[in-house]
């Protein structure tokens, strides 16, 4: 937006409230990452040191057993891409974004939809900050504030309190002819690997151990810079087993001989766990309401079969 204010010489007030403690902390996908979009929104990012240096070096997908894994044609065409951390690369962009005259808030969570004179979307106010566990308010108390806007987006992520409403209440799904969504819960790691072991660019995939044939899902290892492993596990929420823990799967797909070899004498570093859209094309609402839209995630623009997100977040908001 503030590079279409640049190029038509007028200058328009843009506002990002990000609910994170700093910029790209909720930011937690492993991530292959397809530059298309970034090429179109920033076409010198190669020459400014954007964080995105570990080209793709192989693709592999494996079929787990309990003991075996074997290795089956990969799906996956991931060439041109890389490995990265995504966190790193939205504060990236936060700042190129503050350059051009973008105002970040970090630290904010909108918590309701403003609505003008005539039901139309005018902004969001924050949520009130301060307040004690029986509900009094605390020396540190500051009541929410109201940001109203032309245009307001919704950037939530998966399953957005905010966009889930909007979704309701403007009848989205049926105006766009979207079924309903489907979720998945993915599990990640970082760890710190040794050198030996460690791979550059390294891209695996795998289907099958530890969740059974009832059970959709499965898991990623991502080898980036620095000696750094992302690891994960992603199990669809309608797995049919009431017993079945994600994280104990997790657990026990770190034990597998082909991967506890891999993390053998690491670390981890981080961890975390997010929620997925799974329903794919077909579980798209119409995105557009009045006085704004609701783009990335929120909207559930991940490609399932491409196992991609990020580029297909960043054109939502471009076009």
């Amino acid at each position: 937006m503030k590079q279409l204010c640049r190029a038509a010489d007028t200058d328009l007030s843009v506002c990002v409230l990000e609910k994170g403690a700093e910029v790209g902390a909720h930011v937690l996908s492993g991530n292959v990452f397809e530059p298309r979009a970034l090429d179109e929104l920033i076409p010198k990012w190669r020459q400014e040191d954007a964080p995105i240096r570990v080209p793709v070096s192989s693709d592999k997908f494996w079929m787990l057993t309990k003991n075996k894994a074997w290795t089956l044609p990969s799906p996956f065409d991931n060439k041109g891409n890389y490995v990265i951390s995504l966190s790193q690369l939205v504060r990236w962009m936060s700042v190129k974004a503050e350059e051009l005259g973008v105002e970040v808030y970090p630290g904010f969570a909108a918590s309701e939809i403003l609505y003008d004179e005539n039901q139309i979307v005018a902004g969001v106010a924050t949520n009130d900050v301060g307040i004690a566990k029986d509900g009094s308010k605390r020396e540190t108390f500051q009541p929410g504030v109201e940001l109203r806007g032309r245009i307001t987006l919704l950037a939530e992520g998966c399953r957005g309190s905010l966009s889930e409403n909007i979704i309701t209440n403007h009848k989205l799904r049926e105006s766009g002819q979207g079924q309903h969504q489907t979720y998945a819960l993915g599990i990640k790691e970082v760890w710190e690997i040794e050198e030996g072991k460690h791979k550059p660019g390294s891209v695996v995939h795998t289907v099958g151990w530890p969740l059974d044939m009832k059970t959709y899902g499965g898991s990623f290892l991502y080898h980036l810079d620095d000696r750094q492993l992302a690891i994960g596990l992603v199990v669809a929420l309608n797995y049919r087993n009431p017993f079945l823990s994600p994280y104990d799967e997790f657990q026990k797909f770190k034990q597998h001989p082909a991967i506890r070899t891999l993390l053998e004498g690491g670390t981890v570093l981080q961890y975390g766990a997010r929620t997925l859209n799974e329903g794919g094309f077909q579980s798209i609402p119409n995105p557009v309401f009045p006085g704004g839209a609701i783009i990335g995630c929120s909207a559930g623009f991940l490609n399932v079969p491409k196992i991609k997100g990020s580029h297909t977040a960043m054109k939502s908001a471009l076009y």
